[in-house]
């Protein structure tokens, strides 16, 4: 095995890829996840006739009391730059703003409500999930939507072409609450401790880990492909 690779769980027959998913656990609000969401979308893009994707909210941000932005504003002040060298992204001005006007700024960051807008997107377009993920992300990054509100999604929900007055019921609702609340819990479940993670699953309770942090597209690429050609190999 690939000392890359990280082989979770149970032996399956080989090169069976009929029950492969590839999980990308991310959060809304993680910067390095932003930076990573290009190179995702292009894996997406270039194996969705191979795998299936799903995205899970991992609740990296789940606060009953949310704390106001100027908590992380310092460490993002610095951080942000360093995503922006690895990874080629760019973060919004009007985003930026909140992190250097802290003081002025009404966030309070917290994962739920993106998760939950995450979990109704997908019940319409699930194999769109990777896709989503982006554009929520970059609506918060780039375009400096707070993802506390429920207008910063209306203008996705036009995107998507999904009915506006059934997407802001369910966003409401209890039910798709426990549904992101499923979401953070499987994240746990799944012993992925940051974000972005990635993981194929190929049999009811064997997972390769791909990628633990930001991983640039070739790498992980590779690392698929290494996972393909071990289970054909066995085969």
């Amino acid at each position: 095995m690939s000392e890359d690779l990280k082989e979770i769980g149970d032996h399956q027959e080989p090169g069976d890829f009929s029950k492969s998913i590839i999980y990308y656990c991310y959060d809304a609000y993680c910067g390095w996840c932003y930076g990573f969401s290009k190179g995702m979308t292009q894996i997406a893009t270039e194996y969705k006739d191979v795998f299936d994707f799903e995205v899970l909210s991992g609740g990296m941000i789940f606060e009953e009391k949310p704390r106001h932005i100027s908590a992380i504003a310092p460490f993002i002040q610095k951080a942000y730059k360093n995503v922006e060298e690895l990874t080629g992204i760019k973060f919004g001005e009007d985003f930026l703003w909140h992190i250097f006007h802290a003081d002025e700024s009404d966030w309070y960051p917290e994962s739920t409500l993106p998760a939950i807008a995450l979990c109704i997107f997908k019940e319409y377009f699930p194999e769109k999930a990777v896709f989503i993920a982006s554009d929520i992300q970059y609506a918060l990054n780039y375009e400096g939507r707070d993802l506390t509100d429920k207008e910063a999604y209306r203008h996705l929900v036009q995107k998507y072409g999904i009915p506006e007055e059934e997407f802001y019921t369910k966003l409401q609702s209890e039910e798709y609450k426990e549904k992101a609340y499923y979401e953070f819990a499987l994240v746990k479940q799944l012993q992925v401790t940051g974000f972005p993670c990635v993981l194929m699953q190929v049999s009811d309770s064997k997972f390769y880990l791909l990628a633990q942090g930001y991983t640039d597209h070739e790498t992980l690429k590779q690392r698929i492909e290494n996972v393909r050609q071990e289970l054909q190999a066995a085969s």
